[in-house]
């Protein structure tokens, strides 16, 4: 009973401790029990993960800073060895391409920012005489800047690799008769072809495009040989396996495999459609790069076919639309080995002069200054 009365006494004495403000004891528990409930408020507020929400117009919190090992590699992404490569729109019986050797003077800045010029080789034979072609491709040697083709492997016209090669290798012979040095060929969707055009199985595909590329290396050894296909129209496991067994067959033929693969992005499909995406695009650079195959990536106006149907389109669609898609890819840290601006559409209706609004140089230069790093560039457009 003595002791019950005793605690009694003692908790009434705290009590009125800290109810008291006029006692200088009250005032120091009161203090120490206010700093106790935030406390505790704190560490529970810390452990259940909730952050609080970022207000409009208020700036986010700073993200935590990367380990610097992360830093730095994503800083050698893309590297020195990232390349650009250009290839104007053909149509109108190749008015675009001829203006480049025309007026020179009118992309003298865009030709310092690119590494490769290409065109179809059926559209060199179509389009272009033998003295034009030897007074460009001399050009094309003065200026530093190598020469490749767009090619057929796997073609309703060419079933097999070997007919196609056939076919083709004459439009060879003649670039390289009238001084055309060909640094490269980029295979034109053989994969894609098989499947929808020519309707035959994935492992036709795999055969007959080893079987030209083998020929392609035998006759013509010194030309680098890479293959375009497309995405999502190709999903993206099926590039996994496409690259594995064309490879894999390439081996046992004892033939060289790829030296670059190329990704045809219709990326108007993910707005459209929500259909494939920019982090899968991520994936297959990574899984490239895992087995050091250079990564390369088509920038194009996807969105072009469509927004001309609905009355919506102009040049300003061209360089717009190349513009989005190399913001969208940096997003998710996109960069790949090869930088590839490509217009098979009919835009921009001019390639000339690099100044102008909206034409096709100028939406080169442009890009090639926004997202392709200083260090990659050619010699003397980094100080500009």
């Amino acid at each position: 009973m003595a002791n019950s009365t005793f605690i009694c006494q003692k908790k009434c004495r705290l009590s009125l401790l800290i109810l008291d403000p006029f006692c200088e004891k009250g005032r120091q528990m009161k203090a120490l029990t206010g700093i106790l409930i935030a406390t505790i408020v704190l560490l529970v507020f810390v452990s259940s993960g909730i952050s609080q929400p970022v207000r409009r117009g208020q700036p986010e919190p700073a993200p935590p800073p990367k380990p610097k090992a992360d830093l730095q590699a994503r800083a050698q992404v893309g590297g020195a060895k990232s390349s650009v490569w250009m290839c104007p729109p053909a149509y109108e019986n190749g008015r675009c391409f001829r203006a480049l050797f025309e007026k020179p003077d009118e992309w003298k800045a865009t030709r310092s920012l690119i590494d490769v010029l290409f065109y179809s080789d059926l559209n060199l034979k179509k389009q272009f005489t033998d003295d034009e072609l030897r007074a460009w491709f001399a050009q094309v040697q003065s200026w530093g800047i190598k020469l490749a083709m767009e090619v057929g492997a796997i073609k309703p016209w060419g079933l097999t690799g070997e007919k196609t090669f056939n076919l083709e290798r004459p439009n060879w012979d003649r670039v390289q008769r009238l001084g055309g040095n060909i640094y490269a060929i980029a295979m034109d969707e053989p994969l894609l072809c098989a499947r929808m055009h020519i309707h035959k199985p994935d492992d036709y595909a795999v055969q007959e495009t080893a079987s030209y590329i083998a020929l392609a290396r035998k006759n013509y050894p010194q030309i680098l040989i890479g293959d375009i296909e497309t995405y999502p129209s190709i999903p993206l496991p099926d590039h996994f396996w496409w690259i594995e067994a064309l490879e894999k067959r390439l081996a046992e033929m004892n033939v060289r495999g790829l030296d670059f693969y190329r990704l045809d992005v219709n990326w108007s499909n993910f707005v459209a459609f929500n259909r494939g995406s920019w982090l899968e695009v991520k994936k297959l650079e990574q899984y490239c790069r895992s087995r050091k195959l250079p990564f390369s990536l088509i920038y194009w106006a996807s969105d072009y076919p469509v927004m001309k149907r609905k009355g919506l389109a102009d040049d300003s669609t061209w360089y717009v639309s190349i513009m989005r898609q190399g913001y969208d890819y940096a997003m998710v840290q996109g960069a790949p080995d090869q930088y590839v601006i490509e217009s098979w559409i009919e835009t921009p209706s001019h390639s000339l002069p690099e100044t102008g609004e909206w034409t096709f140089t100028r939406s080169v230069r442009d890009f090639a200054r926004k997202f392709v790093k200083p260090d990659t560039m050619r010699s003397g457009e980094a100080a500009r």
